[in-house]
């Protein structure tokens, strides 16, 4: 019995000192070297080339956006305070001439809508009829195009950033989990330590892709209804401008009808 009892620790004794003693299975991983800073910069330092690429796009494309809309903004409320101010001049007992000379050089919206009818007026030589009203409402409708589309440059990037951001995004989320699943086939092994750094950076990818793209919607809204203020504005100068020479067609056939009397 003793010797049995001898041989049985005997053998614990061999097997426990052969398992210590035995190289580590293939796919063990050593913990010390698996990346654990998944703050947003460790993320991004840590990231694929091609995840990389994506982030700086995003990143560059919210820049894109709020510089868009700083400008934008700023030339919004300055045109619309001086079409304001000149459409509110015209409203007076004022002469199509006497405008035109306030407004100078001025390249202003409005100022261009005056100057506009100020010069048909010219080449029609201070006749001012039927066939003179259209061409001004003409000339007019051509200003308001031109100024209508340089008040609205630049718009197009935000629309293009709202659409396609969250798509760039979900590329880069797409990359980061397909480079997971590769450490996993590497690794063999299904560790959360493994596979946690590709789908940080994939959720980083779509992070940045939402915060590039919802900004962009909102501000693209937010422009557009200025803009389209900014055109009523314009469409009302040019009322103004319409009635300014109806009233010196009146003037006119009034003077001719005391004239023939």
């Amino acid at each position: 019995m003793i010797r049995m009892q001898g041989k049985s620790r005997l053998r614990h004794v061999i097997l426990t000192i052969a398992l210590a003693l035995a190289p580590a299975p293939a796919f063990a991983i050593d913990e010390a070297l698996l990346p654990r800073n998944l703050s947003p910069w460790g993320m991004f330092l840590g990231a694929d080339i091609i995840v990389k690429t994506v982030m700086i796009g995003l990143a560059v494309a919210s820049v894109v956006t709020w510089t868009v809309w700083l400008a934008k903004t700023v030339e919004l409320r300055r045109k619309s305070a001086l079409a304001v101010q000149r459409t509110r001049a015209l409203e007076g007992r004022m002469k199509l001439a006497e405008a035109a000379e306030r407004t100078g050089d001025a390249h202003d919206a409005v100022a261009q809508l005056i100057q506009s009818c100020a010069k048909e007026a010219e080449l029609s030589g201070g006749i001012v009829d039927d066939g003179l009203q259209e061409r001004v409402a003409l000339r007019l409708e051509r200003v308001e195009a031109a100024m209508s589309r340089q008040i609205a440059r630049g718009t197009g990037v935000l629309a293009t950033i709202g659409a396609t951001a969250p798509f760039v995004g979900l590329f880069g989320t797409v990359w980061g989990i397909m480079n997971a699943f590769i450490g996993i086939s590497e690794s063999h092994t299904t560790s959360l330590a493994v596979v946690a750094p590709g789908i940080a950076e994939a959720l980083l990818a779509t992070a940045l892709g939402l915060v590039a793209a919802i900004p962009a919607v909102v501000i693209y809204n937010h422009l557009v209804r200025g803009i389209a203020n900014y055109r009523a504005l314009l469409g009302d100068a040019s009322a103004q401008l319409m009635l300014l020479v109806s009233r010196q067609r009146d003037i006119s056939d009034f003077r001719l009808a005391r004239a023939a009397e």
